[in-house]
């Protein structure tokens, strides 16, 4: 029997409650809520649902340690956020969750907590003792949505150049083929490689790490059997009638690939981090302070966050009743 998806439910100020309730009632799978679970159940009061929630959702309780007020953040509640997403990641690692989906947080308030926290990503991969995770977005959570993973994340624009290494790339590049494989059921996934410079460095004219770094690791990603191509300028690589081709296309950093995924999938889309040993999905929205606890936050993300979740698992567990 494959174990339910654990949702944290984020920032208690922002939507992440919201959503997190409303996409449970909507699931037809195993779902264990993850926060105070008195404040979930007024949450989903608020919002108009059923009193009794259904069979197959779950909760795992932590208690708040300050009363909630919509929109207004509490450096107070802010042990409880990390204690969640500790509670998630530890069930993940036992087993006792097939995976994660995780709501909103609010990065700022943490921090200002004295808690060290960069985000859910590197969080994750500390507590899970992995080296090297991958940031991977897509528009939905079809099987022909548009993937954009990320070679680089959270870094400014000018230590980019210096953070693409051969080593890095080899990292990134294993890493995507295997999930995507084993958690996509994508037997032969087609990736293409972005350059770093405008036009992919036009022959050395405009840079040169395609020629010295992105360059030589594809050609070691298609020396392992990889399906692997590139590098390619990233202003046509995303055009329609390219993109189509492939699987998945990786992208050096944040802003290079990014923009183009929001605008094709945004409230719909979906983050996955990769490399983890379990997986975890989660919302591409923030926490939305301006309009929790109005009733109006679209849940759209989050219920694709599951629905990719319950995907993954299947293809993982080959458990298709799941």
């Amino acid at each position: 029997m494959v174990s339910p998806v654990a949702v944290t439910t984020g920032e208690p100020a922002g939507i992440g409650p919201e959503v997190s309730v409303k996409a449970a009632f909507a699931a037809d799978f195993p779902v264990t809520l993850i926060g105070d679970e008195r404040f979930l159940r007024e949450t989903a009061e608020k919002a108009g649902l059923p009193s009794a929630f259904p069979a197959n959702v779950r909760f795992h309780n932590i208690p708040l340690a300050a009363p909630v007020v919509p929109g207004r953040l509490d450096v107070r509640n802010a042990p409880y956020v990390v204690e969640t997403l500790k509670c998630a990641c530890d069930g993940a690692l036992a087993g006792t969750f097939s995976a994660v989906t995780t709501g909103p947080v609010q990065k700022s308030i943490i921090s200002d907590s004295g808690l060290e926290f960069t985000g859910h990503t590197e969080f994750f991969a500390s507590r899970s003792r992995v080296k090297r995770v991958v940031m991977m977005l897509t528009s939905s959570e079809k099987a022909d949505a548009l993937r954009v993973a990320l070679a680089t994340t959270h870094l400014p624009l000018a230590k980019v150049p210096a953070a693409i290494t051969g080593e890095l790339l080899d990292d990134v590049i294993g890493i995507l083929v295997r999930d995507l494989r084993e958690r996509f059921g994508i037997s032969g996934p087609k990736i293409a490689v972005t350059g770093l410079n405008p036009h992919a460095g036009e022959s050395g004219h405009m840079g040169r790490e395609e020629i010295d770094v992105i360059s030589p690791a594809i050609g070691r990603a298609q020396q392992k059997g990889f399906s692997v191509t590139g590098p390619w300028p990233a202003d046509t690589i995303f055009v329609r009638e390219h993109e189509r081709h492939y699987d998945a296309i990786l992208c050096m950093y944040h802003d290079q690939g990014l923009p183009v995924l929001k605008r094709e999938g945004f409230g719909h889309g979906i983050n996955v981090t990769l490399g983890l040993p379990w997986i975890r999905t989660s919302v591409d929205h923030g926490t939305a302070l301006d309009i929790a606890g109005k009733n109006i936050a679209d849940t759209g993300s989050m219920t694709a966050a599951l629905d990719l979740a319950r995907q993954m698992v299947r293809h993982a567990t080959g458990d298709y009743s799941f």
